[in-house]
């Protein structure tokens, strides 16, 4: 049989059941469907958790334009991710976002008037495994203005999953290599309201240490710096 016979032998089959379908099949048909839906959502859910203990897994290319909704401590707020702007930086977001990375994220290190940052997980296994997974430098082709977002980063090529909110015109960060990848839209009235409490980290501050939030976690930051606000979700629009 030809493959033009086989599609209208299964178009026929189709129509004859569609023909003799009587309510009650179509009842029948619910626990199916529902099922089927259930283990979409449980193959979905185990596929998140798997490529947070393996960054490798997490790794498609974003779409050119994309909104992430962040659920906070302080209300809500919308990036708008711009991959021409920075496709490494935009792919790593949109995928960090995608797998439920920011979930319970503390916003550990706010200076007033210059920025909010966040990105390391408070499970120490987790910040274990994504503090390797470095991403190469992107061209700065958008300045670090008021709510554009970037990555932080250590020197060249090593960008993993801490980013930051420029509070204000940060554009000396351009020629450092800080590659805008988005801008905040909606709620920057509530990035701005961020608690900024602690300051700059330690040592040079009284903040939190990033290498203790590294090997310890959420348990250090809720015991020792309990006023920190915190992503709740982030969902990609």
């Amino acid at each position: 049989m030809n493959k033009k016979a086989i599609i209208g032998f299964v178009a026929a089959i189709a129509l004859m059941s569609a023909v003799s379908c009587k309510p009650e099949d179509v009842q029948d048909s619910a626990p199916i469907k529902e099922t089927q839906t259930q283990g979409k959502i449980m193959e979905t859910a185990k596929s998140n958790t798997d490529a947070l203990s393996n960054p490798a897994l997490a790794n498609e290319k974003a779409p050119e334009v994309f909104k992430v909704k962040f659920r906070t401590s302080k209300g809500e707020f919308v990036i708008e991710s711009h991959r021409e702007w920075s496709p490494l930086g935009a792919d790593r977001f949109y995928n960090l976002a995608k797998i439920g990375y920011f979930t319970d994220i503390a916003f550990f290190r706010v200076i007033s008037g210059f920025m909010a940052q966040f990105g390391i997980h408070g499970d120490p296994a987790i910040s274990a495994n994504w503090r390797i997974a470095q991403i190469k430098d992107d061209p700065v082709i958008r300045s670090n203005k008021k709510g554009y977002i970037s990555f932080a980063m250590a020197g060249t090529n090593t960008r993993t999953t801490q980013l930051f909110i420029n509070y204000g015109n940060n554009a000396n960060l351009d020629s450092m290599g800080f590659s805008p990848f988005g801008k905040v839209i909606e709620g920057m009235d509530v990035v701005d309201s961020i608690y900024s409490g602690y300051g700059e980290g330690a040592p040079s501050g009284r903040g939190p240490s990033q290498h203790l939030i590294q090997s310890r976690g959420n348990e250090y930051l809720k015991k020792d710096f309990s006023q920190l606000d915190y992503i709740i979700e982030a969902i990609i629009e």
